[in-house]
């Protein structure tokens, strides 16, 4: 496989995850539990494949080796590599989070440990959805930008 394949892949993975979650946030919204189950369990799901793809083309492919923005972009402005830096830290740190988070969120919902699942949920929904949403900018960033 070719591995150029990989970012816009990923990338499409985390636009459909953040889809899906939009989508499973209005069904609850309109009290539709079985297409928000459905919505959020496939967000999950996509998350999963994203994460497998993501340390696959990093670890097998890339060797590990860091693909760094002033390397794709070396003429590129200074504030432009700090400002993707930063969105690539914020996005770094709320991903190891949400891994979790979404986990814990999921299993109270389908336990019917409601109470807990939305307040829990609270917090993981707009956090999976920056996720998402930076996952795409680092992409665009990294790959489209120039």
């Amino acid at each position: 496989m070719d591995p150029s394949v990989f970012p816009p892949l990923n990338a499409a993975l985390n636009a459909t995850a953040g889809v899906l979650l939009l989508a499973g946030y209005a069904a609850i919204r309109m009290r539709r539990i079985r297409i928000h189950m459905t919505c959020m369990l496939t967000a999950l799901a996509v998350s999963a494949v994203f994460l497998a793809s993501y340390l696959y083309f990093h670890v097998v492919i890339r060797h590990a080796v860091p693909t760094t923005f002033h390397d794709q972009w070396p003429a590129a402005p200074t504030w432009v590599g700090w400002t993707y830096y930063i969105i690539l830290g914020s996005h770094t740190v709320l991903a190891a989070v949400t891994g979790p988070l979404a986990l814990v969120t999921a299993y109270l919902g389908l336990r019917g440990r409601l109470v807990r699942h939305m307040r829990i949920a609270r917090w993981t929904l707009p956090i999976w959805l920056y996720v998402s949403a930076t996952g795409v900018i680092v992409y665009w960033m990294l790959y489209r930008l120039y």
